[in-house]
């Protein structure tokens, strides 16, 4: 029998083998990298005033809160991933498609550091493969910067890319054009401080009825006729 068909087989129980090793260490540091990503995100939502800290270890769902708290349109950036993961595969304009949820994140994360005080130049940590956005999300999420959400308009607020959706739970941002809807609360005017007295309501006006005319009194008779002379 050709010596070949057992070197094929020793080959492929090899490459059996080395997967059976190589998928468990993967699987390990993907289960690490969302534990800590989750978390750092929940800090990050924490600071925003998101409610709810489940928010933050939903795969996917946390990005999208992410992206609206980063001015971005979170159906964009879904619309993003999806239409990059499909047409990726496409010849020679596949790895420029394979870019563009990279450049959306890079986007609401450039919203996110400037409402934490940080500055732009840290977004090319996301440049570093596999540790690089846990570097940033970490830096973000341990700033002891406060969430200052007055930081002017995003570059695209007037284009199809700004956030409009309102999210219960999740604060609207200032110069956010919501298109509707109950969401959680924003940022409103500040509560009254103590010793606040409310303005008092006018009395309501009651009903008066019209005044009724004295009544007349009763007519007096006529008088009697002067006596004649006598005879």
């Amino acid at each position: 029998m050709d010596d070949s068909y057992y070197y094929s087989d020793d080959g492929g129980f090899a490459a059996l083998a080395f997967l059976a090793i190589l998928i468990p260490i993967l699987l390990f540091f993907v289960a690490i990298a969302y534990v800590v990503s989750s978390f750092l995100y929940m800090k990050i939502f924490e600071k925003a005033g998101v409610q709810g800290k489940w928010r933050a270890w939903v795969p996917i769902y946390n990005t999208l809160v992410a992206a609206k708290l980063g001015d971005l349109s979170p159906w964009v950036f879904l619309i993003a991933v999806v239409a990059s993961s499909v047409l990726s595969n496409i010849p020679v304009i596949g790895w420029i498609l394979s870019l563009v949820p990279l450049a959306a994140g890079l986007m609401y994360s450039y919203r996110i550091g400037l409402k934490l005080g940080k500055d732009w130049p840290l977004l090319f940590l996301w440049l570093i493969p596999g540790i690089g956005g846990l570097i940033w999300l970490a830096i973000v999420a341990f700033s002891s910067n406060r969430w200052n959400p007055e930081v002017g308009p995003s570059p695209w607020a007037k284009t199809f890319l700004a956030d409009k959706t309102v999210w219960n739970g999740i604060p609207v941002q200032p110069y956010q054009n919501v298109s509707g809807g109950a969401g959680g609360a924003g940022y409103g005017s500040p509560a009254a401080g103590p010793g606040h007295v409310p303005p008092t309501a006018p009395p309501a006006q009651g009903y008066t009825p019209p005044q009724t005319p004295p009544a007349a009194g009763p007519t007096p008779p006529p008088s009697a006729p002067p006596a004649g002379p006598q005879v």
